[in-house]
């Protein structure tokens, strides 16, 4: 195990570490002059440390991305399986209330370190580096104990008929998340370097010993109430910490870690340590974390402000949270295993490509043109995703809620609910993608600008949430988020634009799907629709599997056409993601 991970370090030809690789390697020739031509070169013509990167990047999205569809798969059984075992109110305390505190105090005590620190090359004092992340354990045992307090005593709390142990599931909430920032050291190393089947592995074994855990429990002792989802919760963050810290005791020392000149030599060195003559933090990296800090307490509430307005101004029963927390996790699937660890790993790219701080003239040029064509395929490509699952989700929403929790989903608001949410994902998309660049490239001046912008939108959002599900119901939070996402995006793309408009780079344009496309899209929606209309879902097995072909034509005509109008697209999809898998069938 870790002989195959330390293949996910950079190295000492990294292209910040390289010394002398750009003074001894032959200079290329430049290629043909014009925008079209300097995008079909961009692959070949990269410098080899930046496609190192970029290789690693899209293996390390790909696998997240298969990772997540894993989570999103269990969880989607796991939630059908209690929905049949115990009630609305429960799932709804757990889901929206409980892991509300749990996100809540693990972005506002790693998000801001996170980002800092893996900013930049991986050449860097990892001492310092280090030393600063475990701050985020008194800072998580701070925000545990506060937000807590605020949980028990603050909040409306459940009917113990109802909802039993509602107490202790507070605690062990709480408690999960001091566990798992026990591990963010190991996980920063981690991702730093890339090493891809250790996140594969460690998330894997957690989210299935949690699944088996909590499947158990309901079945045994369905009176237990949120003692099962506890119990599973704390075991969660205890298996995931534990395979990081085991990997890196049998990787640390190895002879492979030695051989590629891996930062840290023992796990000691991987615990907060004083170093004489120098200072305990690296201050630079620890101002850039109160930037981000500042900003990630604006961006949580952007992130759940629906589920704050419920959970702090009480809007929806424990019953509707339940039901709208499970349409929401139905809506977010593709959002969640595939948006995510898009953004996650090519936030990595781009910091490590580019020079954080630096306009585009200052930038390595053959660097800029690799990173403003990745930017490009990377928005035409979470693009047309969001666009396939708007168009398609409208037409078969009520369909999929009735077939996975029955008439108690399928009736009332949860079909405009999903109907809404497919909208929404498609700004999810955009948004995820154009924020990854920005976030990457802004300095702190900029960051502490971009402060500014959140707060103005967290209390616009907020406004607007509470009034939309006065007048709207639940639909009202997916409007509002809608908003929300739509302002960000208004601000990322206006940063984008003015970071390329000295350049000849057009990222942008990947925003702009061929005019064909649009209009097969148009066509489908419009046939889907009156599919759903005239087949679906009262009429028998036989009118809504003759709904599902017209869907499934529709699609078919969809993707043939996308791949004979976005023919640049399918050929980075198939060079950077899909031969990752053909490769490891060979």
């Amino acid at each position: 195990m870790p002989a195959c991970e330390a293949g996910g370090h950079l190295g000492r030809s990294g292209r910040r570490g390289g010394k002398g690789k750009e003074a001894t390697a032959p200079a290329r020739p430049a290629p043909p002059d014009g925008i079209a031509a300097r995008r079909r070169h961009f692959l070949a013509a990269a410098p080899m440390a930046s496609q190192d990167v970029l290789s690693q990047t899209t293996r390390l999205a790909s696998s997240s991305a298969l990772l997540q569809v894993l989570f999103r798969a269990v969880t989607f059984g796991l939630n059908a399986f209690t929905l049949r075992h115990l009630s609305r109110e429960l799932l709804g305390v757990v889901n929206v209330r409980l892991t509300l505190l749990y996100s809540t105090v693990l972005f506002l005590a790693r998000e801001a370190f996170r980002r800092a620190c893996l900013s930049g090359s991986t050449k860097r004092n990892w001492t310092k580096t280090i030393n600063l992340l475990w701050l985020t354990v008194p800072l998580g045992v701070f925000w545990s104990v506060f937000l807590g307090l605020v949980w028990l005593h603050l909040l409306e709390v459940p009917d113990p008929s109802v909802v039993p142990h509602y107490q202790a599931g507070v605690v062990a909430f709480g408690l999960s998340a001091i566990i798992e920032l026990l591990g963010e050291p190991f996980w920063v190393l981690a991702q730093a370097h890339l090493f891809v089947r250790l996140k594969v592995i460690a998330e894997s074994l957690s989210v299935v010993s949690k699944c088996v855990l909590t499947v158990i429990l309901v079945i045994l002792y369905p009176q237990w109430g949120l003692y099962i989802f506890s119990l599973a919760q704390i075991l969660y963050t205890s298996v995931l910490v534990m395979c990081y810290v085991i990997y890196f005791g049998m990787f640390l020392g190895s002879p492979e870690a030695t051989k590629k000149s891996f930062p840290v030599a023992r796990v000691k060195a991987l615990l907060p340590k004083l170093v004489e003559d120098e200072t305990f933090l690296n201050w630079k990296e620890a101002r850039l974390t109160w930037s981000f800090f500042k900003q990630s307490f604006l961006k949580q509430i952007l992130t759940e402000g629906e589920r704050y307005v419920m959970t702090f101004l009480n809007v929806l029963n424990f019953g509707d949270q339940g039901v709208y927390d499970i349409v929401n996790n139905l809506g977010s699937l593709v959002a969640r295993f595939i948006f995510l660890p898009i953004e996650e790993s090519f936030y990595v790219f781009f910091a490590k490509v580019l020079e954080r701080g630096k306009n585009v003239k200052d930038q390595k040029q053959d660097d800029i043109a690799m990173a403003a064509n990745v930017l490009e395929l990377l928005l035409k490509l979470v693009l047309l995703i969001g666009l396939t699952i708007t168009v398609f989700g409208y037409a078969f929403s009520q369909l999929a809620l009735d077939i996975y929790g029955g008439s108690m989903l399928s009736s009332g608001t949860g079909p405009n609910l999903l109907r809404c949410y497919s909208l929404y994902v498609l700004f999810l998309a955009i948004n995820g993608v154009t924020e990854c660049f920005t976030f990457a490239l802004m300095c702190k001046e900029e960051v502490d600008r971009y402060n500014f912008v959140m707060l103005a939108l967290s209390f616009t959002f907020l406004c607007i949430s509470y009034f939309l599900t006065h007048w709207y119901g639940s639909v009202g939070f997916i409007l509002a988020n809608c908003f929300n996402m739509g302002i960000r995006i208004a601000h990322s793309t206006h940063y984008i634009y003015d970071y390329f408009k000295e350049s000849t780079y057009r990222p942008l344009t990947g925003l702009l799907p061929s005019p064909v496309l649009i209009l097969v899209y148009v066509i489908s929606g419009v046939i889907t629709v009156f599919s759903e209309v005239f087949f679906c879902c009262d009429k028998g097995w036989m009118a809504r599997l003759i709904h599902i072909s017209t869907g499934a034509v529709c699609f078919a005509a969809t993707i043939i056409t996308m791949f004979c109008t976005e023919t640049k697209l399918v050929h980075f999809v198939r060079s950077q993601f899909l031969s990752r898998y053909m490769k490891k069938g060979t």
